[in-house]
């Protein structure tokens, strides 16, 4: 199993974007993250949708990952938000370094 996952969600604004990730990179949850806007197509509340959001993507370890998707889940602006992770399989070691350091509070 990786030691690593990539975690995803999205907000309505970038603004909440860059709160809820700026958020867990602060309270040191995730090592980093990047935003960007997305056309999404999606099924909500029994509708058939399509709208543009601000797609999160955060890195961080299994071992913080309980911490981040419950900060994720408090702290969004949606009651219902998708948060999911995926497993890192492969990555080169200093970025795996920098994931594990910066979680762990390492000024590194």
């Amino acid at each position: 199993m990786s030691e690593y996952v990539q975690v995803s969600t999205a907000t309505e604004t970038e603004e909440q974007a860059i709160a809820l990730a700026g958020g867990a990179v602060q309270r040191r949850l995730a090592a980093g993250s990047q935003i960007a806007e997305v056309k999404s197509v999606f099924w909500h509340l029994g509708e058939y949708g399509t709208g543009m959001e601000w797609q999160i993507l955060l890195k961080t370890t299994v071992e913080r990952y309980p911490e981040l998707e419950a900060y994720l889940l408090e702290n969004h602006p949606w009651d219902n938000p998708e948060v999911c992770a995926v497993p890192i399989l492969f990555g080169a070691e200093r970025c795996k370094a920098w994931i594990s350091d910066s979680v762990a509070g390492d000024e590194s």
